[in-house]
Parts: structure tokens; C-alpha cells; sequence
């Protein structure tokens, strides 16, 4: 788009620390630009989606200033099923994990579909497993020939020397993968697939 068209940006928000560093991220853009707003969260986190509303009320504008217009009008949240739950044992993740991407499928490819516009402009992606199956919908997409948005993955800023399994998995499929610290892309960055900008958060 123009420089100056706003951009509908989807941030994946999760629980604990990634949750944190999504805001933060989402913080360094200009939410002018980049606006409305819509936020991932998984079912049954309520705390996560509770830092996602205090982060936008954060961003409205003084009483007054913005007269007629909802305190929320420039986010929405999407919940997703968990992919898989806390200490769920590997055997029984793949249901969850699936019925977890028919409900991403649903959201983030055929109802754009139908609209005829992608889910976003960009999507924002910082590590929890949430963001691997969000990602597969994205490739649907893709696959499919339907509009869908850009990807970039941020590695989590605790991730120093090695990569989460979700930023292994979903490295070679994003549009660009960034860490925090250089030593998490490991020796000589095989194929070029990331970049390392220092800390984010």
C-alpha cells in the first residue's frame, strides 16, 4: 500500500513472557500507520487478552479527543483453540493441534477469501505454538492463490544461543525471521533464513 495507508496489523498474543513482548513490539510502530489492530489469542487465556485491551486503551486518545469514537474501534480479538495445552503429552496434540488449525483455516483463509482481502496486511508472530498452526493457514492461503499477509517472526528476546521449537518449525516459511541475539541463528546461518537486530524489547 501507500506509505500512508493504514495497515491492518495482527499481533499473535499468548501467555506468560510472550505476551509482553508482543506489546512491546507493538509499541516501536506507529499505530496510526498501522491500524485497526487485531489480536491472536488462545482460548481461555484471559490474561493475555486483558494486557492486549489495557495496551490499546494505552494507545486512545485523551477524553475528549476523540469524541463518538469506541474505545476499542481500532482492534478486534480472534480466539483460537489451543494447539496444544500444558503439559499435554506429545501423543495427543495432533487432535488439538488440528482441530486448532481448522479454526485458523476458517479465520484467516475463507473468511478472507470471501471477503476478497487478506486476514492482515502483516502478521507479527513471537513464539508460542499458536503461531505454527497461524502460520500453516497463512500457507493455505497462499497455496490456494488467495491473498494473505506478510509474516515476520521475532525469536523470543530469552532465546540467547539456540532457537524455540516453534521458530525451528516455522524459520524456513516466514518472510523474515529476526532474533535478539546473533548467536540463536546459529553457525553461519544456514540458507540466510534470519537476522539478527539486536534487542526488540
Amino acid at each position: 500500500r501507500p506509505s500512508r495507508a493504514p495497515r491492518t496489523h495482527a499481533a499473535d498474543v499468548v501467555a506468560g513472557g510472550h505476551t509482553s513482548e508482543s506489546l512491546q513490539l507493538l509499541r516501536a510502530l506507529p499505530p496510526a500507520r498501522y491500524t485497526p489492530r487485531a489480536y491472536i489469542v488462545s482460548a481461555g487465556d484471559g490474561l493475555s487478552q486483558q494486557k492486549a485491551e489495557a495496551f490499546e486503551r494505552s494507545l486512545a486518545p485523551p477524553a475528549g479527543a476523540g469524541a463518538g469514537q469506541p474505545q476499542h474501534a481500532q482492534s478486534t480479538f480472534l480466539l483460537l483453540p489451543r494447539a496444544r495445552r500444558v503439559h499435554q503429552p506429545l501423543l495427543l496434540t495432533a487432535p488439538t493441534a488440528l482441530y486448532a488449525l481448522l479454526a485458523a483455516f476458517w479465520h484467516i483463509t475463507l473468511l478472507p477469501a470471501l471477503r476478497r482481502e487478506p486476514f492482515a496486511d502483516v502478521l507479527l508472530l513471537n513464539g508460542p505454538g499458536t503461531c505454527v498452526v497461524v502460520l500453516a493457514a497463512v500457507w493455505i492461503s497462499k497455496f490456494l492463490g488467495l491473498p494473505a499477509p506478510r509474516t515476520i517472526y521475532v525469536e523470543s528476546f530469552a532465546r540467547v544461543r539456540s532457537l524455540s521449537l516453534s521458530a525451528k518449525l516455522v524459520r524456513p516459511f516466514v518472510d523474515r525471521f529476526v532474533v535478539q541475539w546473533p548467536d540463536a541463528l546459529g553457525p553461519g546461518n544456514a540458507n540466510g533464513r534470519g537476522e539478527c537486530r539486536g534487542w526488540l524489547v
